[in-house]
């Protein structure tokens, strides 16, 4: 195909000298600025790999004024396990690798494997991190809130919703006790660098609408940058802030979301969302109440909950 070019590039090794690769795709004629795409940094979250194949099938890469680079296997280490992040023997300092950003040549796997991307991240002029949410929450895009360009590109991308998110000294407790100052997303826009992640909804299985969303959202950027020809299609979805507060469950047991309740309704704080119950003894554990007005963008219909778990989240009205 002319216009593109694919490399497979060695992330990492592992003790046993096996070489962690993964496959780095280039199109455009280099003239214009770059986009850089990566796919499956969450190894489960697989819509964003479907993305840039369909991506791949559709684009015509002589269309393309610049470069864009896309990796559909952003985590080959777990990718293959069909998971979040990598079992404890595998790196058990930093086993989420987007926490980890800009990374470490001389650090753990994860910080070694985000270092090796980051030089292809970090020379980029706009970047997206494809994502995918539980199934159960409504398809959304992430930017920092003080960041004007990654909000062009928020907006450009085009999903049900718009989720900004304050960062650094603007950011809560919970923002820096699980430790976002290391995403992706936050080491670009620390650099400058124009960064957004949508989230593209459904885990662990290719969903057709899911794909769509993220092919016509790269597609849309790319014209936002002037890379391809034309104006991004569709309309400015809602914009919230994401307080990155939730719900969650007291104890463990089995959770039954009320009837009529769903994702994108507006909610008022202390709503009766659902209830948690013990299965034996049938016990109400807790009535699961809104914590604060503004839309319901998550509701896990996944019953089985452990304490601790997220069960419903609110995100909170932005205006501007």
């Amino acid at each position: 195909m002319s216009g593109h070019t694919a490399e497979r590039i060695t992330l990492v090794r592992l003790p046993s000298g096996v070489p962690i690769q993964t496959r780095v795709h280039t199109y455009g004629d280099g003239d214009g600025p770059t986009l850089y795409v990566q796919a499956a940094q969450h190894g489960r979250e697989i819509n964003g790999t479907a993305t840039l194949r369909r991506l791949h099938e559709r684009l015509d890469p002589t269309d393309v004024s610049g470069t864009l680079v896309a990796v559909p296997v952003a985590d080959p280490l777990t990718f293959d396990q069909v998971a979040y992040t990598t079992t404890e023997p595998i790196d058990s300092v930093n086993p989420n690798m987007n926490r980890v950003w800009p990374g470490d040549e001389s650090g753990t796997l994860h910080e070694r494997m985000a270092a090796r991307l980051w030089s292809l991240a970090g020379e980029a002029d706009a970047i997206v991190d494809l994502h995918t949410a539980s199934r159960d929450s409504l398809t959304h895009v992430v930017f920092r809130e003080d960041d004007a360009d990654s909000r062009d590109l928020a907006e450009a991308f085009g999903t049900d919703l718009l989720l900004a998110e304050l960062a650094d000294e603007e950011a809560d407790e919970e923002w820096h006790a699980r430790d976002f100052g290391g995403k992706l997303r936050v080491a670009a826009s620390e650099e400058g660098i124009p960064s957004i992640t949508p989230e593209l909804a459904h885990n662990k299985e290719i969903v057709e609408s899911a794909v769509e969303t993220g092919v016509s959202g790269v597609m849309n950027v790319l014209r936002e940058l002037g890379m391809l020809p034309d104006s991004p299609q569709g309309g400015t979805p809602p914009l919230y802030r994401n307080h990155l507060g939730r719900v969650t469950a007291e104890d463990s047991g089995l959770f039954r979301v009320e009837p009529g309740v769903e994702i994108g309704q507006e909610v008022e704080a202390g709503e009766h969302v659902g209830t948690l119950y013990d299965p034996t003894s049938y016990e109400v554990l807790q009535r699961v109440e809104t914590d604060r007005a503004g839309l319901l963008y998550t509701v896990t219909r996944e019953s089985t909950v452990n304490a601790g778990d997220s069960l419903v989240r609110v995100a909170l009205p932005l205006d501007g």
